[in-house]
């Protein structure tokens, strides 16, 4: 075994790395799509969209399969979402929205961040308070008022149309309420 052997060895290992680190964020990504919306990729548009990029990323079949058949019940794992609240450096506000199966872990590891980052976590409600959740469209255009026509006749809740140097800003809440 000479030095090309250690050299495609060293090279698998790094892309098998790569790899699995795809792979797994893909399945927990997938398992939440699924908890939240649905099993099934026709009815769960969140659903079919991830697994739409996760194809893209050329992640196997096995992978989204698990994934799904853990969101039904079949694994033991069960993801949550965790937010994280802070400081960054300069005074900066920070949030860090995290998915997560161990919560003491996860808290361990983002306080970590912060601390080698110069920052200060604070607690639920620090920094939430000064941002507002709002889906923001931008497009080139010049007549706010028949884009505000169009989208109330496609029954598109919209908060807020906005023109500036030509360019059409779309404000709308993160996510349809049905």
């Amino acid at each position: 075994m000479g030095r090309a052997y250690q050299n495609r060895k060293e090279s698998m290992a790094k892309t098998a790395g790569q790899k699995t680190r795809l792979y797994s964020r893909y399945g927990k990504e997938i398992y939440v799509c699924a908890k939240n919306g649905g099993f099934d990729p026709d009815g769960n548009l969140a659903l079919r969209q991830m697994i739409t990029k996760a194809k893209k990323d050329q992640v196997p079949a096995h992978v989204i399969e698990r994934a799904i058949e853990k969101a039904r019940g079949g694994g033991g794992e069960d993801y949550e979402t965790a937010r994280y609240e802070g400081f960054g450096p300069g005074g900066c506000m920070v949030i860090a929205d995290c998915l997560t199966d161990n919560g003491k872990r996860t808290f361990t590891e983002v306080r970590q961040a912060f601390v080698k980052n110069n920052a200060k976590l604070g607690g639920p409600g620090t920094v939430g308070h000064m941002f507002d959740h709002q889906a923001v469209f931008v497009f080139a255009g010049d007549d706010e008022d028949a884009i505000l026509e169009m989208l109330m006749m496609a029954d598109v809740d919209v908060t807020d149309v906005e023109l500036e140097d030509g360019m059409i800003s779309v404000y709308a809440p993160p996510y349809r309420v049905l």
